[in-house]
């Protein structure tokens, strides 16, 4: 029995997980999509074990160095206004960026994944309506519409020192920001490809034998969407660390959750960059730019692997 045959008569499930582990060492063969994993591996050790690298959180309390410290032997990165250690401050803010990206990509890619096929697959006063919405989000600059709609989500939910599953509700908001102001291009993309997949042969088929719209959508549009979801999801990653670092910048983050933008809005705040204090700045804005760097070249290899119409043009 050939290995296509053995393939061909496995489990879904099974054959997902080898398609999923072939694209990936495939992604790996390319030189930019290596680059992009080996920085990504790089920080998701240091946002899951932080204090197994550079120990507990450092408070105004527990800071072991002085005020604004530049690097040195126990201080690497240098130290803060309060004498907090920057490598400290740095790695522990990973979990926060990462966290805080990984749950908007969630809801973003959700929210626009959904209406993407819905859209495109129902059609009529549905899909006119869903697109002037999808229009409305697109037009406005997701910056804008996310520091109108900060102030507003954080009065509707309350204490800011609530938690939900251990998360501070200061971070949830910007999560639901993020989410709820950037799903708008995943939405034109899948639609478009939902579009054309509705007008198939195996669509008219699922028809022809009874199954329902939901049917339908789910079983053999879903499935076909997949790599347009996983491409762009990895793109909206890198978008939502940068719009969560802007938001912590001017003000609108968590003080008590050092992200990378809290850290650099700190420096701002406490006069780092005229007081040439350039080590406050520059490992969480380095950090902000090699994940996002990094995003961007998984991204693009994923398009470059999973885009016949990419391959044929190189």
């Amino acid at each position: 029995m050939t290995a296509a045959s053995i393939q061909s008569t496995a489990p879904r499930g099974v054959r997902a997980f080898a398609g999923a582990g072939a694209l990936f060492r495939q992604l790996l063969r390319r030189p930019e999509g290596l680059i992009g994993v080996v920085i990504l591996l790089a920080f998701t050790i240091l946002a899951i074990a932080p204090q197994l690298i550079v120990g507990p959180l450092q408070t105004a309390v527990s800071a072991t160095g002085g005020r604004l410290q530049p690097p040195g032997g126990s201080h690497p990165f240098g130290t803060d206004e309060l004498g907090r250690d920057m490598l400290n401050l740095t790695v522990h803010g990973a979990r926060i960026s990462l966290l805080i990206g990984l749950l908007a990509t969630v809801v973003t890619v959700a929210i626009g994944a959904v209406v993407g096929i819905v859209a495109g697959f129902v059609g009529g006063w549905l899909d006119a309506l869903l697109m002037r919405i999808t229009d409305f989000f697109l037009v406005i600059p997701t910056f804008v519409l996310a520091l109108i709609l900060t102030p507003i989500i954080r009065e509707l939910v309350g204490s800011a020192a609530t938690e939900v599953f251990g998360i501070r509700m200061t971070l949830i908001v910007i999560v639901i920001v993020i989410g709820i102001t950037s799903w708008s291009s995943t939405a034109r993309i899948i639609r478009s490809q939902t579009l054309s997949l509705r007008e198939r042969a195996f669509v008219d088929r699922a028809r022809v034998i009874g199954a329902g719209s939901g049917h339908i959508m789910r079983r053999h549009i879903l499935p076909n969407v997949i790599n347009l979801i996983v491409a762009n999801t990895v793109l909206t990653f890198a978008g939502a660390v940068l719009t969560e670092t802007t938001l912590s910048f001017v003000g609108l983050g968590d003080p008590f959750q050092p992200s990378w933008g809290q850290l650099l809005e700190a420096a701002r705040s406490s006069g780092a960059p005229g007081l040439g204090a350039w080590w406050y700045f520059v490992p969480p804005g380095a950090s902000i730019v090699l994940v996002v760097l990094a995003f961007t070249l998984v991204g693009s290899a994923l398009d470059d692997l999973l885009n016949p119409k990419r391959r044929g043009r190189r």
